[in-house]
């Protein structure tokens, strides 16, 4: 007797957690979709994430539900005492794998479009930027034009010379920047340079305030950035596709085994039953 009622206690508790494990993944799903947009890439692609990232949990609730009916079963040789929740939760099962078999295509079409969509936006941001800097470029050429601008710019190339200079010269100073661990290693290569041949003093200041110089190192910069912000974009699209997809093909697969075989499962018991008698 105080077997019978654990057994039904046990029972009942894998009845509840396994209700609750359910029911609370439909209301995360409820929640998704508020809001959701069906036309937006991005949203679909959440939304997707979401539900395999979540879907493990109704598959803890079917199960809890079943080992109950399995407990039932072993103790009174039936599973059909009060509501009989076993054949609603085979069919929920099959229609949650037939839910994720659908998610795995869509996300990974999904993630690709958008993958393309943000590398191509990335190359039209780039070109932009090119495009400013070279009218910039062409603005700056144009003043160089003016006396004044001249005179500026040659001023500018005095200043920097001296700074350095003086800096070289100084043997303190100079020490103290090659041993500060802040000062990037190749501005380090740089003084050692300027220190060894003065004429490369002179070489790398030219080409730091020549316009044409540093605009190529700009589109240089902006190419580069261009290329890492593509590369790990079709990067997370590749680990997400393959995260989500893999995920969703495994969840699809394990619910249609549930799902299917507990209801291949019940027919047979059906028709053994109907049998009995005949012998």
């Amino acid at each position: 007797m105080v077997n019978r009622v654990a057994s039904s206690n046990t029972s009942l508790a894998l009845k509840v957690i396994g209700i609750v494990c359910i029911l609370s993944f439909f209301v995360d799903f409820v929640i998704l979709l508020l809001g959701f947009s069906p036309t937006d890439k991005q949203a679909q692609i959440g939304l997707s994430t979401a539900l395999v990232d979540r879907g493990i949990v109704p598959m803890v609730g079917l199960g809890m539900i079943l080992a109950a009916y399995w407990f039932d079963s072993a103790e009174t040789g039936s599973d059909r005492s009060g509501m009989n929740l076993k054949f609603p939760s085979l069919i929920l099962s099959s229609i949650l794998g037939l839910m994720f078999l659908l998610i795995f295509p869509l996300h990974l079409n999904n993630v690709r479009q958008a993958s393309t969509q943000r590398v191509n936006q990335i190359s039209q941001d780039a070109q932009q930027a090119e495009s400013q800097l070279n009218n910039q470029l062409s603005q700056f050429l144009t003043q160089l034009n003016n006396d004044q601008a001249k005179a500026q710019l040659e001023q500018a190339r005095s200043q920097a010379k001296a700074q350095f200079t003086e800096l070289i010269k100084d043997e303190q100073r100079y020490k103290q920047a090659l041993d500060n661990p802040q000062l990037p290693a190749e501005q380090k290569e740089l003084l050692k340079k300027f220190k060894a041949n003065p004429q490369e003093l002179d070489k790398f200041i030219a080409q730091q305030t020549d316009p044409n110089e540093v605009a190529k190192q700009r589109i240089s910069q902006i190419r580069q950035r261009k290329e890492e912000a593509e590369k790990q974009a079709k990067d997370n699209a590749w680990k997400s596709g393959l995260r989500i997809g893999i995920s969703s093909l495994l969840l699809s697969i394990g619910y249609m085994i549930i799902g299917w075989t507990g209801l291949k499962g019940m027919g047979a018991l059906q028709g053994g039953k109907r049998k009995a008698p005949a012998r």
